[in-house]
Parts: C-alpha cells; structure tokens; sequence
C-alpha cells in the first residue's frame, strides 16, 4: 500500500520528467536522468506511463556516443487542445491552441452591443466553432479560458466589468454548465501578461508589467516569475489611476482616470473634434490610414495619447520598478506613433536610475496576448494532476 508520502514524491517525479520532455524533446530516456538526477529505473517507469496517457511519444533513434542508439522522447503537444477567448468591448477573439500554445485556429467576431443576452449566444458560437477543430485527439478539448476587461474573484465571479456595464456575471457557470468543460475566468490583462511571460515578449523576465491598452487600460503584474493578483485577485487596476485631480468622470466613480486620456475610447473621441476626419466612420485602423497617409491633425493627436500613456507609465514605474513593460492589446498596433512620446515623456519625469534596468516593449502577439493567456491558464489547470509545484 502506498504512503501518502510516496504519492506525492511520484507525482513531483513525474512533473520534472514531463516538463523536462516538454521544454527540451527530443531528449532520451538517459538525458532525462542525467539532467533531473532521478534514477534511470524511475524515468523509465515514468516515461511509460506518460506514453500510455499519450502525453509523450517515441519518435526514433538520435546519435550514439557509443553502444545502442538512444530512442528519443518528444511531447505530444497535440494529445488535446485549449480554447482561449479575448473578450473585448466591441468583439471576441477566440483561439484554438495545441497543448504547447501553438495556434490552430482563430475566431473573431465583432459585438454591435454589450449586454449579456447579446454577447452568451455569441461567444457560444465562436466556442462551437473551435470545439469542431478539436475534438479528434486523446483528450479533446481540455478547458476554455476567457480573459474579460473587469474584475474577477477569485472563484471566476465577473464582479465589475464597467466598460461592458457588467456586475456580478457569471460567465464561468454559464460556460461549464454548456459544455461541461473546466472554465478559467480572468482579467484580460493579467491573461495577457501570462500569455507574454509563457511564450511571448516577457520570456526573459523576471519582473514585468503587461498594458493592455485598447478600450480601456489594464495591467498584468509579473514579480520573481510569477503572476500576482493581490489579496482577493483584483490586482492591476491601473487605468484608474488619476492623472488630473479635477478630470472627466470615469464609470468607475473615479475622476481624471488614465483610460479617459490614453486608451482606444479617448482616441475616438478626441478624433472626433478634427476637421480632417470629421464626416468619416472612425475607427482604429481607419485612424492608422489617416496618419500613414500624412494627416498632419491625427499624427499629433496620435502624438498627444502617446504623452498621456508616458504619464501613467511613469506611474507605473515609479510603483514597481520593473525589468519590462510590454505594451498590447489594441494600441501594440501604434507602435510606431507612440514610441517617442512615451520615451520623451519618461525621459523627462523619471529619475535617471530606473532606465539602466528598464526595457519597453510592444507585444509580441499584438491583440492576441490575452487569448493566448487564457489557453494557457486552461492547459495549466488540465496538467495540475500530473505537475506538482516545488518552490
């Protein structure tokens, strides 16, 4: 009869000898020894089992160093899939990832509205298409992640989303209940910078802050490695820093809050009052056309946004030093326009000593950073009865 103790000294076992697979196959049996230390009887044993379970695969022979060739091991990253979701104001983006976060296949899908009658069906149907996708593997679909703009608890509870005019949504039970899958609800911020430390921009650092700048601006917090959420998982509520005492009235309550000058629905506004584009529809893209095109009114308004999201950087900085800032979500596709006012302004607020150590950058992903996170919350969780956490 096992010990409890022997339990778990078998599940930490067999979470070293697979994550060993997953980050450096094809690797032999005898590598996998030697550079985890565990006995080769015991890898073996534990590669056995993993390939009955069909995480790992056999896929023939590398270079002898003399003796029997060895067989080498690779990760079966297609044994299921995740789906990830990135629901936005105004649309979803939805994609279909292998075990490893490679995507498959994406969804998009504009929301002409806000409420939650209108967005469930919608968001049903961009799962249902990605579900047809993955279903002829091992284990199929293991989970959906869905990282949404507002606060979440720390159960998947939506508790205030103010952009959507959402309170206490629980979209978690609505999913679970349709699909009878395990459900990840977060913060499209924090599933952006999760999304950016696994596989994006944010590989090499330690302590990093993730902007999702698009409708309106949240922040993921990366410190040693790890995703903080703060006391009750609300951390990263950064767009509601006041940045002028006596400013616009947010919905949050708050006054002069950075997503009312710096974010995707300041910029449309703002563009509004400018002659030049006046009679046309406005949106992001068509506002890019305008500057690639020489308007001379949207570069400077593109200018001015860029010093504003210095501003609430500085803020940011002065807060955490971090090692990065990765800048995503909707505005990674203004890379060009707000990469000097934002440096201009943080060369000017900021005490000389935080830029030895500062790297800014834009997101890897663009708009994807989220639902890449979310994927990976989900896979996470799915591989949490084989993978032990060792601190």
């Amino acid at each position: 009869m096992q010990t409890g103790d022997q339990i778990l000294v078998k599940k930490i076992n067999k979470s070293i000898v697979l994550q060993t697979i997953q980050s450096r196959s094809p690797i032999s049996r005898a590598q996998i020894s030697k550079d985890s230390g565990l006995n080769k009887a015991t890898v073996s044993a534990l590669v056995s089992e993993l390939m009955e379970e069909n995480f790992v695969q056999e896929i023939g022979t590398g270079l002898s160093s003399g003796g029997r060739k060895p067989v080498m091991l690779y990760f079966n990253k297609t044994a299921g899939y995740s789906i990830g979701i990135d629901l936005g104001v105004n649309y979803i983006l939805a994609v279909l990832t292998d075990l490893q976060g490679n995507v498959v296949e994406q969804v998009e899908e504009k929301l002409e509205e806000t409420s939650t009658a209108y967005v469930f069906p919608r968001l049903k149907k961009t799962v249902n298409a990605l579900m047809e996708k993955g279903s002829a593997s091992p284990y199929g679909i293991v989970g959906i992640g869905v990282g949404v703009p507002g606060i979440t608890d720390k159960d998947g509870m939506i508790l205030f989303a103010p952009n959507l005019n959402w309170e206490r949504v629980d979209l978690k039970r609505y999913l679970e209940d349709e699909y009878n899958l395990p459900v990840v609800i977060e913060n499209e911020a924090k599933a952006g910078a999760h999304g950016e430390k696994i596989y994006g921009a944010g590989k090499e650092s330690s302590d990093l802050i993730y902007v999702s700048m698009g409708i309106g601006i949240g922040t993921g917090i990366i410190i040693n490695d790890k995703l903080y959420k703060g006391a009750s998982g609300i951390s990263g509520e950064m767009g509601h820093f006041t940045i002028e005492a006596n400013g616009k009235k947010c919905r949050c309550g708050n006054k002069g809050c950075w997503e009312l000058y710096s974010s995707e629905s300041a910029l449309l506004e703002q563009a509004r009052s400018l002659s030049s584009v006046k009679s046309k529809l406005l949106t992001l893209e068509g506002l890019i056309k305008e500057a690639e095109d020489g308007n001379t009114e949207v570069i400077n308004l593109f200018n001015q946004i860029g010093e504003y999201a210095g501003i609430g950087l500085t803020n940011v900085i002065n807060t955490f030093n971090p090692e990065q800032i990765i800048i995503g979500n909707r505005f990674s596709k203004l890379q060009k326009w707000l990469t000097n006012p934002i440096q201009h302004v943080l060369e000017q607020r900021l005490l000389p000593y935080y830029h030895d150590s500062l790297n800014i950058s834009f997101s890897h992903f663009g708009i994807h950073s989220s639902a890449l996170g979310s994927a990976a919350f989900s896979v996470e969780a799915f591989f949490s009865e084989n993978k032990v956490t060792v601190s």
